[in-house]
């Protein structure tokens, strides 16, 4: 298989991840959240804030740290997941999530919990990977990466070709 397929086969696989994970993600994260918010009192605002606020939430937070990860990747700097704002977000996310998945059925259990995590773990990494999956810069990345770790190690970059 050429380089070029290989590159065109792993955009692809990650749109079709993305297709698949970010959908069922976020129709769970609304279900769940709403099975939340009635276990308040009627009357009560704020029963209706996880089903209307926690999906935009998450897309909003999973794609601008993809997205701040992706621009350091293409620049070739630093990690911006070392910040703690970055990382403070994602963790909200997950935990409001994971939480909301836990509290909206009847009898919670650790497979619930399971559960939540795992369909969390995979929608937050279909939204964190969108901003790669959709950038031009894609291959360059790829290509340049792969350079790097086929030197020896302590060997200098070869540059482009």
């Amino acid at each position: 298989m050429s380089e070029r397929g290989a590159l065109r086969g792993l955009r692809v696989l990650m749109w079709v991840v993305i297709a698949i994970e970010v959908p069922v993600y976020l129709v769970w994260l609304v279900q769940v959240g709403y099975l939340t918010g009635q276990e308040l009192p009627r009357g009560d605002v704020a029963r209706w804030a996880p089903p209307v606020l926690l999906p935009p939430a998450a897309v909003l937070f999973c794609v601008m740290a993809g997205w701040t990860w992706w621009l350091s990747v293409v620049a070739g700097t630093r990690s911006s997941l070392r910040e703690r704002w970055i990382v403070a977000s994602l963790v909200f996310v997950a935990a409001f999530s994971v939480f909301c998945g836990v509290a909206s059925v009847d009898d919670p259990s650790v497979s619930v919990g399971l559960l939540s995590a795992v369909v969390t773990g995979l929608g937050m990494t279909g939204l964190f990977f969108i901003p790669a999956a959709a950038s031009r810069e894609l291959p360059d990345v790829i290509r340049r990466r792969s350079r790097r770790t086929a030197g020896a190690p302590g060997e200098a970059d070869p540059g482009p070709q």
